[in-house]
């Protein structure tokens, strides 16, 4: 059963957060643009900085905690997710605080959040 710890924390991560989504409309995942222009720099910069730490001997996972699945440079699959899943859970809370307080700050334009909710069709990257 440990080995699926890493995953494990992750999914209590998507299940903490997933509701923001549903009951606040946050609209992270609908705005899936910008959702991938966020992911893509963290996943990738991330990626190769654990690979470099990994093959300098500086950095090591525990064998036992994870999937075992590694891809190139001995990376496991979990790591890459932890890249995906926690920026997501932030945005998710990010939209929520702004949905909630009803702040109109980021990308988009004036007036393009009444009470709320956006108007716009919110897919701008």
């Amino acid at each position: 059963m440990t080995r699926f710890a890493y995953v494990g924390v992750l999914l209590l991560v998507v299940l903490g957060t997933a509701w923001l989504e549903l009951l606040l409309r946050t609209r992270v995942y609908a705005r899936w643009r910008r959702l991938l222009l966020t992911l893509a720099p963290v996943v990738v910069i991330f990626s190769v900085w654990d690979v470099h730490a990994i093959a300098a001997g500086h950095w090591t996972f525990d064998g036992e905690r994870t999937t075992g699945v590694l891809l190139p440079g001995a990376l496991p699959l979990d790591e890459v997710l932890f890249f995906v899943v926690v920026p997501i859970a932030a945005l998710l809370t990010l939209e929520a605080v702004r949905s909630v307080k009803r702040w109109e700050v980021g990308d988009e334009p004036p007036g393009a959040c009444v009470d709320g909710t956006r108007v716009d069709d919110g897919d701008a990257a």
